[in-house]
């Protein structure tokens, strides 16, 4: 088990693995840090759900509340209902569940693999959130033992505020110049 001490704005990819109550804190809850940033377009949490609960990841009650209650949860808005479906692949193992639903601020999806306890859920905002708070709630939902989180940055030469891109700009034009 690895542990990663930064901040969320930190312009490094990174994974995490963990068992849940497994400290980990990157000051998400830290009220700057759920405000937009000066830039870059957002943050992308993607999370690997090992050993799931077999009874949850084959629920679809539980993937449509999952998806209809976390978006109020990370304080996102949502533009429809959740959808949530069964699918069979090729490979009878591959079955499992599927959900989304768009948020005003881009998407919140979870795939299940009940054959292998494993989910994969996937959250991108353009605003900020506490990712901790949808991983607790996952966590709790779907009975994960262990998991692996990503956090990206992403769109980091997205110009929010102009301003301040603009300080920054001239910021490393002077360190350039030496």
């Amino acid at each position: 088990m690895a542990a990663f001490r930064g901040r969320a704005g930190d312009s490094a990819r990174f994974a995490y693995r963990a068992f849940p109550g497994d400290p980990f804190i990157l000051g998400c809850e830290e009220e700057n840090n759920l405000k937009k940033p000066a830039v870059g377009f957002g943050l992308h949490l993607t999370l690997d759900g090992y050993e799931c609960s077999y009874e949850r990841l084959t629920n679809l009650d539980a993937i449509y509340e999952f998806l209809d209650t976390c978006p109020d949860m990370i304080h996102m808005t949502k533009i429809m209902p959740p959808y949530a479906f069964k699918y069979h692949g090729k490979v009878p193992d591959d079955w499992g569940l599927s959900g989304f639903v768009l948020i005003a601020e881009s998407h919140i999806s979870i795939h299940t693999f009940p054959e292998r306890n494993y989910l994969s859920l996937d959250i991108f905002s353009c605003k900020g959130f506490d990712y901790q708070q949808a991983v607790d709630y996952a966590t709790e939902c779907f009975g994960i033992s262990r998991h692996e989180i990503n956090l990206l940055d992403r769109g980091l030469e997205f110009p929010r505020e102009i301003k301040s891109v603009e300080r920054l700009m001239r910021q490393e034009r002077k360190q350039m110049q030496g």
